[in-house]
């Protein structure tokens, strides 16, 4: 359904719903709300998500998790070395009775897609989800096919220094709109998991805590957040300095200015304002930007998590570096 034709909810109403899908998840996903908060803020802003870390840490699960709290359709594919891109597309099939070629839709169409370890495909099969990530369709055989509103890839990888794994490359990872790590949990939430999944997923309670229908009228609201031009000015600057800075060979892309901002959008109306605010963005950027940053020494002996932690500080010190424009607030 085209989200233009529904109409926005109240900061109230907004607000409920979100609490709702953030309590709803961490029944399943407990201590990570950090982690929680962020992969809800990029479904809101109309993005990709991308769930970096070691295997076991519960990176599918907080993607089937957020899935399930929503009322729409949802498509897991499981990436491998030998998965082709017409499995996640579609392919063409002649019909022998109606003597035409009939196109049958890959697991891409659906409202959130699940690409679980997304790094263990080939670069061919990877770059199939670019034009569906980017322009919300599929072109098969010349035919393109528009895919469904809304639409959200939340993919999981593996550190690339671990085995059979393919690096992403920097054009795909520039179309998620953040990265996020898991991280292991706490003694406490690591004991709790032992008695709560003894018998069965806490997955298997989870049910949908809105409609598809809620869900596009909750983008909606979050596009009309207000934005000032100072708070403008000021993503651009940070965006602006990565391309300056001396750590890093490869700064954030004007694409990253845009999710950047978009995001702040949805982090401002899950705290009840109408307005963004220069913490929003700071509250963000490492999350958005730091997985389109190459630095100056790519290669450590520690690998990517090594280059991960360089870039994630070269972020924050670019923050803290980078003055607030004056006039930076709400709406007059």
């Amino acid at each position: 359904m085209d989200g233009s034709s529904v109409a926005t909810m109240s900061y109230e109403e907004f607000y409920r719903s979100s609490r709702k899908i953030v309590e709803t998840i961490e029944t399943v996903i407990d201590g990570k709300r950090e982690a929680v908060e962020t992969a809800l803020t990029v479904l809101l802003a109309e993005g990709h998500l991308l769930i970096e870390d070691v295997p076991g840490v519960g990176k599918t699960m907080l993607a089937r998790a957020l899935a399930k709290t929503v009322d729409c359709t949802v498509n897991r594919i499981q990436f491998t070395p030998d998965l082709l891109p017409s499995d996640i597309t579609g392919v063409s099939i002649y019909n022998q009775n109606s003597r035409e070629f009939e196109f049958k839709p890959g697991p891409v169409f659906a409202n959130i897609v699940i690409g679980d370890e997304i790094n263990r495909a080939s670069p061919k099969t990877q770059s199939a989800l670019l034009e569906s990530m980017e322009e919300g369709q599929v072109t098969v055989d010349g035919v393109t096919s528009v895919l469904a509103t809304p639409f959200t890839v939340i993919a999981t990888q593996n550190p690339v220094e671990m085995e059979g794994t393919y690096p992403l490359p920097e054009a795909q990872r520039d179309r998620f709109m953040a990265r996020i790590s898991m991280g292991y949990p706490d003694e406490a939430a690591e004991l709790a998991m032992l008695h709560t999944r003894e018998n069965a997923s806490p997955l298997d309670e989870v049910d949908a805590v809105v409609t598809t229908m809620e869900l596009i009228a909750m983008i909606r609201t979050v596009r009309e957040v207000f934005v000032s031009f100072p708070v403008e000015q000021y993503a651009v600057n940070l965006v602006q300095a990565t391309r300056r800075d001396r750590d890093l060979r490869v700064g954030a892309s004007p694409r990253a200015t845009l999710h950047l901002v978009r995001a702040a959008k949805a982090r401002a109306a899950l705290d009840g304002r109408e307005f963004v605010l220069p913490d929003d963005i700071d509250a963000l950027a490492v999350s958005v930007l730091a997985h389109r940053l190459i630095p100056v020494n790519r290669v450590s002996s520690n690998g990517g998590v090594a280059s991960a932690t360089l870039v994630s500080d070269t972020v924050e010190r670019i923050i803290a570096a980078t003055p607030v424009p004056l006039g930076a607030v709400g709406p007059a």
